[in-house]
């Protein structure tokens, strides 16, 4: 089956080294590491699809997938995912060789790119997300919501139990789809409704979350096609001047439902009954009312994680993103490492690609150094002024 109850460290099982090996230092010394790396993988890029450059030689049939198109034939077996404070999803547990005929493995291209797998940095963005809503900083109440590369789409999910008026889950082949993300959002929904038995938390009249979901396969060259986008984006209407905004943890801050809610001290939360706070452009982004979003288009939130590792396909990444996240206040969610050594990308590589064309600006959120892995990061982009 397929990686457990953990989520899983990104590594391609080709990629130099073994699961066992320490991580490759972050320094001068690394690169020849990463030579050796760059070499292997692209040995094995020419064996199974890739061009020289990287790219696919083929990209999926784009296609919205419905959820009676669900392509589970047994019963969908599910694990809990336990994070910060107690809150808990479920993450279920579908293998490669049930859907793609081949053994566990990281990637396929031009087939299949890692989607059956819960990586760790969808974790930390999960965290985040929940200290961000916390904090005053987010809210997806009445949003409209993008997850790029799903997977299993639990960013997605807590859009979903958190009032998001829409919720779009894309990845790059419908198995994945068909096969994990969509029974996987209705094994949580269907949870939280239990849990609420319909009489309390953010369920509509009609018991359901989010009036809006829809799942989305194809390549991000061509995905927009399907997609809400926005037209030539226009920023002149921004104010560059930051706001004062008076923040009440029992008002204004957006509270969670779980157990977690017993505990609110680990999030330096309970001593600070009114507060002050000038909000940034990145924070503001997720403040501003989204009631005419159904009339316009785009995407109010954007949320990634572990997209950024291959360099090739960053400049259309970033391009879809442009044609999808809503000025002036779309906000950008990224999760990934701070390097994927052997492939080019990270959040670094991306980040620069994001300054060079000088239309979003970029937050460090968070990082991660915990010495498991590479150096893990989340960043937040936004419509600069």
């Amino acid at each position: 089956m397929d990686d457990g109850m953990a989520p899983a460290v990104f590594r391609f099982n080709f990629a130099a080294g073994s699961p066992s090996s320490p991580p490759p230092p972050h320094n001068g010394e690394g690169e020849e590491s990463a030579r050796n790396g760059k070499q292997n993988f692209d040995k094995h890029s020419s064996l199974l699809g890739r061009d020289d450059e990287g790219a696919f030689t083929q990209a999926p049939a784009l296609q919205e997938i419905f959820p009676n198109e669900m392509g589970i034939r047994k019963p969908f077996t599910t694990d809990s995912v336990v994070f910060q404070g107690g809150f808990t999803l479920v993450k279920g547990r579908v293998s490669t060789s049930d859907i793609f005929g081949v053994a566990k493995t990281d990637l396929v291209p031009g087939k299949y790119e890692g989607g059956l797998k819960l990586w760790e940095c969808t974790s930390d963005l999960i965290n985040t997300l929940r200290r961000e809503i916390k904090d005053g900083q987010l809210s997806f109440r009445g949003k409209r919501v993008l997850e790029l590369g799903c997977g299993h789409g639990l960013p997605g999910i807590l859009a979903c139990l958190k009032g998001a008026s829409t919720v779009h889950f894309q990845d790059f082949n419908a198995e994945v789809l068909r096969n994990l993300t969509i029974p996987n959002v209705q094994a949580n929904l269907q949870q939280e409704q239990s849990r609420n038995k319909l009489g309390g938390g953010p369920l509509s009249k009609s018991g359901q979350f989010t009036h809006d979901i829809h799942y989305y396969a194809g390549d991000w060259g061509s995905i927009h096609e399907l997609l809400s986008t926005v037209g030539e984006v226009d920023i002149s209407d921004c104010s560059s001047e930051e706001d004062s905004v008076q923040v009440s943890t029992a008002g204004k801050v957006e509270q969670e439902v779980g157990p977690d809610n017993q505990n609110e001290s680990q999030y330096s939360l309970g001593a600070r009954a009114l507060r002050s706070r000038r909000l940034s452009r990145s924070s503001r982004a997720c403040e501003q009312g989204s009631d005419e979003a159904a009339l316009e288009g785009g995407y109010d939130i954007i949320m990634m994680s572990e997209t950024v590792y291959s360099v090739a396909s960053l400049p259309k990444l970033y391009q879809l993103i442009k044609k999808c996240l809503k000025p002036p206040y779309g906000v950008l969610y990224v999760a990934a490492k701070k390097h994927y050594f052997g492939v080019g990308g990270g959040t670094r590589a991306f980040k620069s690609l994001v300054e060079e064309d000088g239309v979003l600006g970029a937050h460090l959120v968070t990082d991660f150094a915990d010495g498991a892995s590479n150096v893990r990061e989340i960043w937040k982009f936004f419509y600069r002024t």
